[in-house]
């Protein structure tokens, strides 16, 4: 096939990174280029520093939380390494001086930014505990009780992903901090997907027990490079990288004025989406609308197409949809031989297709949890979006599932 023009392409991979939205980027030419350090001390680096923290207290007040919590980091990625890392060391600490090692609780179905650095405990001699999922996704919260309470330490931290990254299940996270607050453990919230595309309030009382939560600008809509690590008062955190000891001691490093810019005006543009009123008015309702269209469409196509966890809560803009007898990695290169870019529900490695470890945990057969696309939409998204890959895909499954069985 010859090569594509731009205009020819189809994007339904938001979930992975949205386009950067026209407002951000104007925001972010107003400063770009500006001198000054924020942290050093002259005039010009006070401005630096001004603009910052307009955006520290433009970010925290649309996410409803005090702008000493905001914490300005490279990504998602590093906002949920700080947090299980600087998290549990500083929970921990008690533990520790009694000669002993708190456990760490997570899930099955998290990001690798959380694995891994809970893999980097655990090599340190720190003990796991794995709250389990449902056969839709969810954690419910006897589940992680069980996990945190064990049978022996309680565990210092736990963290669990609040939307999943590839199905798009929502955990009741009141629920769940519900649990870790009345068990003193803490709570750390992978938020990267949830920005935008679920109803969310820190100040809300019933999430008074969730204490680290992590953001991420450029999944809706803002610049690539910077994130958001909300800690709340009161909850320790100890620093993993060291220098200046800019961000609460906690993070070193020059904060990216033009990134912080950006990143206020990505928050503001995805709460604004979102209508006041509920999930039924707005942005919200029309990046649903899509989602769902398209889904219901897909199984009525007859191919063997089921969508995942749909008897669960899920977010606005994730479609998660396994083929019956079709390999993810197939599914994925076909359709992007027709301009039509989304992701794979599974990893694949050296062009070895591997079984999704989230559909794994939710219990799903190999062959099923390797058979899956996600698919999702964002503020750029229209109709013809879904169109063009609905259309294409009954042949696009034809040829997987061809290829599955040479």
């Amino acid at each position: 096939m010859s090569a594509l023009d731009a205009a020819d392409l189809v994007y339904l991979d938001h979930a992975a990174s949205s386009p950067q939205r026209p407002e951000v980027t104007e925001a972010m030419a107003a400063v770009t280029g500006l001198p000054g350090n924020p942290s050093a001390l002259h005039g010009i680096g006070r401005a630096a520093r001004r603009r910052v923290e307009e955006s520290r207290e433009e970010v925290a007040e649309l996410l409803g939380c005090h702008p000493s919590e905001v914490l300005f980091t490279s990504g998602g990625t590093e906002a949920d390494n700080l947090a299980v890392l600087g998290g549990y060391e500083a929970a921990a600490g008690e533990s520790a001086s009694r000669g002993g090692a708190a456990p760490v609780v997570t899930t099955r179905t998290e990001h690798a930014a959380v694995t891994e650095a809970v893999g980097r405990l655990v090599a340190g001699g720190a003990p796991v505990r794995w709250a389990e999922v449902d056969a839709r996704g969810v954690l419910t919260p006897s589940a992680l009780a069980e996990a945190i309470d064990g049978d022996g330490e309680p565990a210092a931290l736990a963290s669990v992903v609040w939307g999943n990254n590839e199905t798009g299940v929502v955990q009741d996270m009141a629920a769940l901090a519900q649990v870790a607050r009345d068990r003193g453990c803490v709570l750390h919230a992978d938020g990267v997907q949830v920005l935008g595309h679920a109803p969310l309030d820190l100040a809300d009382p019933a999430l008074e027990g969730l204490g680290l939560v992590s953001f991420a600008a450029h999944k809706i809509g803002g610049p690539q490079g910077v994130g958001v690590l909300v800690a709340r008062r009161g909850v320790g955190l100890s620093p993993t990288t060291f220098g200046g000891g800019q961000e609460r001691r906690v993070r070193s490093g020059t904060v990216p004025v033009a990134l912080a810019v950006g990143m206020a005006a990505a928050v503001r543009a995805a709460v604004d989406g979102r209508a006041v009123e509920g999930r039924d008015a707005g942005e919200a309702a029309r990046v649903r609308g899509l989602r769902e269209a398209f889904e219901e469409r897909v199984v009525a196509t007859g191919i063997g197409a089921r969508v995942t966890a749909s008897g669960a809560e899920r977010l606005d803009h994730i479609a998660h949809v396994t083929f019956e007898g079709c390999r993810s990695e197939d599914l994925l290169f076909l359709l992007d031989s027709h301009g039509i870019a989304v992701s794979a529900g599974s990893a694949c490695s050296a062009g070895v297709n591997r079984p999704s470890h989230v559909l794994e945990a939710m219990g799903e057969a190999p062959a099923v949890a390797a058979s899956g696309l996600r698919l999702s939409w964002g503020w750029s998204s229209t109709a013809d979006d879904a169109e063009r890959a609905l259309a294409v895909l009954p042949e696009v499954v034809e040829r997987a599932r061809a290829a599955a069985v040479v």
